[in-house]
């Protein structure tokens, strides 16, 4: 089922489909997430925009690695969810089409190469509320729940 979160479009608005991948990264008591100091300070998913003719999973890794400096391993996809925004560095509206996978913690290899961005580890319950998108919060909930079962 594809979700969507956020916004609803605005009516008459024409909006750009932007493909993404995004990552729940299982740091064991935590996540490892990214915060981005521009267009406004947030956290975030580590993940970003697949380039024509790019994968999801070569994607995925390249964004991790230039967002925060470490790599992933064994990434399971969970979902995908739609949002409506406007995305100020690239002045557009935008449709972003977000693929979210859980994959595990690997090692650094160096700061993030992506300015403006800093790689922190955050406990689950603190993801779970305070990571700006909702569709995201709402991935870190069920992995959450997911762990509880277990």
């Amino acid at each position: 089922m594809n979700r969507r979160f956020g916004r609803w479009p605005e009516p008459g608005r024409t909006y750009t489909a932007r493909p993404g991948v995004y990552a729940i990264i299982d740091a064991g008591d935590g996540i490892l997430a990214t915060f981005q100091a521009d267009p406004s300070p947030e956290l975030q998913l580590p993940g970003g925009g697949i380039d024509p003719g790019e994968a999801p999973l070569p994607a995925l890794m390249r964004e991790v690695m230039e967002e925060t400096g470490y790599r992933v391993h064994r990434p399971r996809r969970l979902g995908m969810f739609h949002r409506f925004t406007y995305m100020p560095e690239y002045d557009l509206y935008a449709q972003k089409l977000c693929h979210i996978y859980l994959a595990r913690l690997g090692p650094r290899h160096g700061p993030p190469t992506e300015p403006g961005h800093d790689a922190v580890f955050l406990p689950w319950e603190v993801a779970a509320e305070r990571v700006a998108v909702s569709g995201d919060r709402h991935f870190i909930r069920q992995v959450m729940a997911q762990r509880l079962r277990r």
